[in-house]
């Protein structure tokens, strides 16, 4: 049907049809402006799985969302659609997961896995089903940004962005990425995997398209991390410790913000782990860490990027892990996932 008719016929005070796409709204892939990428991965997760549930239990959540946003009049109808759950990612995942469980606990054992045939067999497979996942989803983002739509993801973890970066890279030269995370995500190939959750910044500042890695939050990291940060100029580092530091001696969120935008290029990615936050907003989260951000503080954060004049060209929110018995994280994820819509596609009215 055509948007404007959709648009004249749903009525946003009503409870969302459970027919209806994300946040109960009327669009799909077709006339959305934006479109949500949904990949349901945990593979390499180092600590507590879970996360390839997010997806799922996010959309099912955003039914209980209310669709007035204080940035902007009636911002429903700028089009949110999430694609549909490939469930042979989804597959994959759950057959690999329990591959790299034995290789975990081998390597936990102290063990030497180069010298195991089988752990060996294990890791490459891992390794390419990765590989694999990178290019199914760099070929869904590159599908969609052919069509002129925005493109965001929800993961899974912090590994599945990749492909979207490296699709982003064909479409802009140069932009940067600004990461909220309670981890620094730069080991390399950590405990064998290449394209490990803890990896995925190490990754992507391999693409030369990615001229500015910003983290913001970060509170659980290891010394060769520091070192990365210290010996590579593209990367700027607002540590959890300093930030809090300089608010306890009077500066404001607002002027630090005002601090880490300044170190942005004109284009952005933001790549958001839930874990950024303080773990009372979703505890169940695969590696959750004390100290955060409050949710309202990164969305300040991200509306002042776009007042600054800088673009967003996409961003992703991975790490949400729902309970069995309880939506609050995913309640949770809904809620953020929606605001983030909103402030993207804010920039093209």
């Amino acid at each position: 049907m055509d948007k404007n008719k959709l648009i004249d016929s749903f009525d946003p005070n009503s409870p969302g049809s459970p027919d209806a796409n994300i946040f109960g709204l009327p669009f799909d892939t077709s006339n959305a402006n934006l479109v949500i990428l949904p990949v349901p991965w945990d593979v390499t997760v180092s600590y507590a799985n879970g996360t390839a549930k997010g997806p799922k239990a996010i959309f099912d959540a955003s039914f209980q969302v209310d669709l007035y946003d204080p940035l902007v009049n009636d911002a429903w109808k700028m089009g949110i659609a999430m694609d549909e759950i490939d469930m042979k990612i989804w597959k994959k995942s759950k057959e690999l997961r329990k591959e790299a469980e034995s290789y975990i606990d081998f390597i936990v054992s102290g063990k030497d896995c180069d010298k195991n045939k089988t752990m060996t067999k294990i890791l490459k497979s891992v390794n390419q089903g990765s590989e694999w996942l990178n290019k199914q989803v760099r070929k869904k983002a590159t599908h969609y940004l052919l069509k002129g739509k925005s493109v965001a993801l929800l993961g899974g973890d912090h590994s599945t962005p990749l492909g979207l970066v490296e699709a982003l890279s064909d479409f802009y030269p140069d932009f940067g990425i600004l990461q909220i995370d309670a981890h620094a995500d730069l080991r390399k190939a950590y405990e064998g995997f290449t394209y490990s959750h803890a990896s995925i910044m190490y990754n992507i500042l391999e693409n030369q398209s990615v001229s500015k890695l910003v983290q913001v939050g970060i509170r659980d990291y290891c010394q060769e991390e520091v070192d990365l940060i210290q010996k590579d100029s593209r990367i700027k580092t607002f540590f959890d410790k300093d930030i809090k530091h300089s608010q306890y001696e009077g500066k404001s969120w607002s002027k630090i913000c005002d601090d880490i935008i300044a170190e942005l290029p004109e284009k952005v990615y933001i790549s958001f782990d839930i874990d950024g936050l303080d773990p009372k907003y979703c505890p169940n989260t695969g590696t959750p860490v004390p100290g955060g951000f409050e949710f309202e503080q990164t969305l300040y954060l991200f509306e002042k990027v776009v007042k600054s004049g800088r673009k967003i060209i996409s961003f992703d929110i991975n790490e949400v892990a729902p309970d069995k018995n309880n939506e609050w994280d995913a309640n949770v994820g809904a809620r953020l996932l929606y605001r983030m819509a909103n402030i993207l596609l804010y920039q093209h009215m």
